[in-house]
């Protein structure tokens, strides 16, 4: 990906989103980059902690169930998650200081709230520091990522004990991969990277989320995918399906409706009650794909390198 020259942005300030008031705004190409200085690094969630160098991401998944968090910077949920990157430049600091005076030794998440290795960590490269400090903490820690670029740092985290990566792939249908993941590599690419990266000493796993319903729930669909998980020799596999929390529910509705209309009132239908479907739904598929994982030698986790069962609680981060 090729990146111009930054530039910066000045605006009236009565017209700013409520980040622009704080942040230094920098315009690469189509992407603008609002650098922050946060308070913290390390949050809270309901697995342990998380830490996240970005907000929003240019990847552009329709269903990314963290976008509610872009409308309390004054930003919306849907073009502008996928276009305007929020980058706790300070994160590395920050991160070093929280380890050593909150971190109370339990796991740690990256990159809950955007892609860490997303575009924008080509310009700014903060996840080496981030590697570095959790190495030098003895924190065990798992990246959660759809991107290659994490190869540029498989060296690093081949030399934490405590590192794990557990790479997104929903589906092995690249049509669907195009509508509504446009900005992320397809099913083949990152099945060759969860290879490469158990190959240099980096345990990978998949986490088969978000499983569409309707679009890539059927069985023939479900079995395709994890045998090309198991063929990459995934050390686990974890289904999720789809969530639709606020923000996310809008935004990925919108396109049901315009690519798959006859599958909105189904939709209505299972996410009736919420952000989760139906349970029954929910259970279904989920017991499919562990049968299925167990058929081919897989589980939720692998004892001598455990991964996360399923993807970490988003929590609000703070940004500033």
């Amino acid at each position: 990906m090729r990146w111009d020259a930054p530039a910066l942005l000045a605006e009236p300030a009565e017209t700013r989103p409520r980040i622009e008031r704080t942040a230094v705004i920098r315009v690469h190409g189509a992407l603008t980059c609002y650098e922050v200085q946060a308070r913290a690094a390390l949050e809270r969630t309901a697995d342990g902690w998380s830490v996240s160098p970005y907000r929003g991401c240019a990847q552009g998944c329709r269903y990314c169930s963290v976008r509610r968090g872009h409308r309390h910077l004054g930003l919306d949920s849907g073009a502008d998650f996928d276009s305007r990157i929020v980058v706790r430049t300070n994160v590395v600091r920050r991160l070093r200081a929280d380890l050593a005076s909150r971190w109370d030794g339990e796991h740690v998440t990256v990159g809950v709230a955007g892609d860490c290795y997303q575009g924008a960590e080509e310009i700014y490269r903060l996840m080496p520091g981030v590697i570095a400090a959790l190495r030098e903490a003895g924190a065990p820690f798992t990246v959660y990522t759809k991107s290659t670029l994490i190869l540029r740092d498989a060296d690093l985290l081949a030399a934490a004990p405590g590192a794990g990566v557990v790479v997104s792939i929903a589906f092995v249908d690249d049509r669907v991969r195009r509508s509504v993941e446009p900005g992320a590599p397809g099913a083949q690419k990152r099945l060759e990277l969860v290879a490469e990266l158990n190959e240099r000493g980096v345990p990978s796993g998949v986490a088969m989320a978000p499983i569409l319903p309707l679009l890539t729930d059927s069985p023939d669909q479900l079995a395709a995918t994890v045998r090309r998980v198991a063929a990459a020799g995934a050390v686990s596999v974890a289904p999720q399906v789809l969530r639709l929390p606020p923000g996310a529910r809008e935004w990925y509705l919108a396109w049901v409706e315009e690519h798959h209309p006859a599958l909105a009132a189904r939709y209505e239908e299972l996410y009736g009650g919420g952000p989760d479907a139906e349970p029954g739904y929910v259970r279904g598929v989920t017991g499919q794909v562990l049968q299925l994982a167990a058929r081919y030698g897989m589980g939720p986790t692998r004892p001598e390198q455990p991964l996360p069962l399923a993807l970490p609680a988003h929590p609000q981060l703070t940004l500033l």
